[in-house]
């Protein structure tokens, strides 16, 4: 027994553990750099001082409402400073932030606000009538609507809501945060796409938050004073916990919300934005740029891109442009980002496709993860030979507490001590794993995933389809889009356009077919359709 065997007096006490909350982020940013612009949305610039008043109000404000430890409050919002100020002056009031998809149907957001419970939403002008019909199809209470201002929405005057800025201005700038007890009481509440039905709520800590956020520090190389441009919608995994990073280093957060070319490029050159992350779609549209819309890069910009893998060509012409990428994978349900493709001296030599190959991989676990695994069914390591293929599980302070009301999906995600990604991969002798297939055939389109069984429900009710399969179609732009195969009812037809805009009444935009093909369905001796079939073909449509 070592000296230690006796640690009489060793407890736990105010002096040596406070729970770790991204909340303290905020709080020393605006002792240390109060003077330094944190958030910038085109003329409106707000240093550290100003930035962590207006989060003290919005929670003061939120307190005032009603609002408990523990409500839930929801928003409607693109990549503006209120998005921004909600992360933080959410959880100042102890409440939970859930911010909603703005691309989804009202019936799904609907069911998030009734599912989640929020006392309070938060909605731009642009997206008041999208809440009007969810709010009335809702079963529950409904929340307490507030509108968000923003000249750029071009619409207003939609009701008469509480202003955003009004109660911010009533509120006191002297509230008490309500910090965390626990680390593990939960910050946000997070909505999957509904891959497999129902969309559920996963929901984030503030350790893993706190965690991933200073994580990223280390697996993007961030220095002090990082220039952040948010091309990663805030309302995906918290925009992939960048916006509790920033104030970590006392980086300014440059609010962009219509995501172009041109937006990205001014905002480099304007701006001097150093970091950024977004889908492929975002590097294709980079690289496409028409020549008006470019500026020169007085800099290199950090770039960390995750969705399906972006294709070699379009890596190897955004180098060239002075964009350094870096691939990272992850899910909802850890956070965002949780594995990174890490860079290896060794690799520096090489170019072109060879080069595009090795930064395509998902790669390794982030510092905040234990080591990502590929299993068999059998819950065993695969040969890290590059070739025997498994699924990804994930294991660490980075994985979520849970699915909110669902302990059974809960404990199916964590069987054997692991969160199931139900991704497939390989991975390769130097343990970075590659994505070599979709389970459950997500599409992942413009990098929100698409459920082809919710689009296949969608379509089978349409009076002429008797059958049909929907699989991922490679797309330039977007890296996958959906394609349907349908089988019609005998005497029956339609024309495709019509099943198309049959789908997008029902749909969100990003989840309707962009092609539909006519054809026999191949099934098997069971009647089962052979997916695998249609994407060969899907290929080379």
């Amino acid at each position: 027994m070592g000296w230690l065997a006796d640690e009489t007096g060793l407890e736990k006490c105010a002096a040596n553990y406070v729970p770790l909350t991204p909340l303290s982020f905020l709080s020393r940013a605006a002792e240390v750099f109060p003077n330094r612009e944190a958030v910038v949305y085109g003329d409106r610039r707000s240093t550290y001082r100003q930035y962590i008043d207006r989060v003290t109000r919005l929670a003061s404000a939120l307190a005032a409402m009603g609002v408990k430890p523990g409500d839930v409050v929801a928003t409607l919002l693109p990549n503006v400073p209120a998005q921004v100020e909600a992360h933080f002056g959410v959880p100042a009031c102890g409440a939970v932030l859930n911010t909603i998809n703005i691309r989804l149907d009202a019936n799904t957001v609907s069911y998030i606000l009734d599912h989640g419970g929020a006392k309070v939403l938060l909605c731009d002008p642009q997206f008041i009538p999208l809440a009007v019909a969810a709010i009335e199809d809702m079963e529950g209470e409904p929340p307490i609507v507030i509108e968000v201002a923003d000249d750029a929405a071009g619409v207003h005057d939609f009701g008469d809501y509480p202003e955003y800025e009004d109660i911010l201005a009533a509120a006191d700038p002297d509230f008490a945060w309500i910090m965390p007890q626990d680390e593990w009481e939960s910050i946000s509440l997070n909505y999957t796409s509904g891959t497999t039905g129902r969309p559920k709520g996963v929901v984030y800590h503030h350790r893993g938050a706190y965690l991933n956020a200073m994580g990223q520090v280390i697996s993007w190389r961030i220095t002090l004073y990082p220039k952040y441009l948010t091309i990663v919608p805030l309302f995906h995994c918290n925009g992939w916990c960048h916006t509790w990073m920033m104030p970590v280093v006392g980086g300014t957060v440059i609010c962009c919300r219509d995501i172009s070319a041109k937006a990205i490029f001014d905002a480099i050159a304007d701006e001097g934005v150093t970091h950024f992350g977004g889908a492929p779609i975002v590097l294709n549209m980079i690289v496409n740029a028409r020549a008006e819309d470019r500026r020169d890069m007085p800099h290199t910009v950090e770039v960390f891109t995750a969705g399906a893998p972006p294709a070699p060509v379009t890596l190897a012409r955004i180098e060239q442009l002075g964009f350094n990428i870096t691939h990272v994978y992850g899910l909802t349900e850890v956070y965002g980002p949780a594995t990174e493709c890490t860079w290896q001296t060794e690799w520096d030599p090489l170019e072109g496709d060879a080069r595009a190959a090795v930064k395509a991989r998902q790669g390794v676990a982030m510092p905040f993860m234990e080591p990502v695994r590929v299993w068999d069914d059998t819950h065993i390591p695969v040969p890290m030979d590059g070739q025997a293929q498994g699924e990804i599980v994930f294991r660490g302070n980075g994985v979520m507490k849970g699915y909110l009301k669902n302990p059974r999906a809960t404990r199916e995600a964590f069987k054997g001590g692991y969160f199931h990604s139900g991704d497939l991969a390989i991975q390769h002798p130097d343990s970075y794993l590659q994505i070599a297939d979709r389970a459950k055939d997500i599409i992942i389109s413009g990098g929100e995933n698409v459920s082809s069984v919710e689009v296949e429900g969608i379509l089978m009710c349409h009076p002429d389809v008797l059958l049909c399969a929907v699989v991922a179609k490679p797309d330039e732009k977007w890296g996958e889009v959906p394609c349907a195969f349908v089988e019609l009812k005998d005497g029956h037809s339609v024309e495709a356009d019509a099943l198309i805009a049959f789908a997008r009444e029902r749909l969100a935009g990003f989840k309707c077919p962009k092609q539909v093909v006519f054809t026999e369905l191949p099934k098997t001796s069971t009647g089962k359709i052979q997916k695998f079939e249609l994407r060969t073909i899907a290929k080379t449509l």
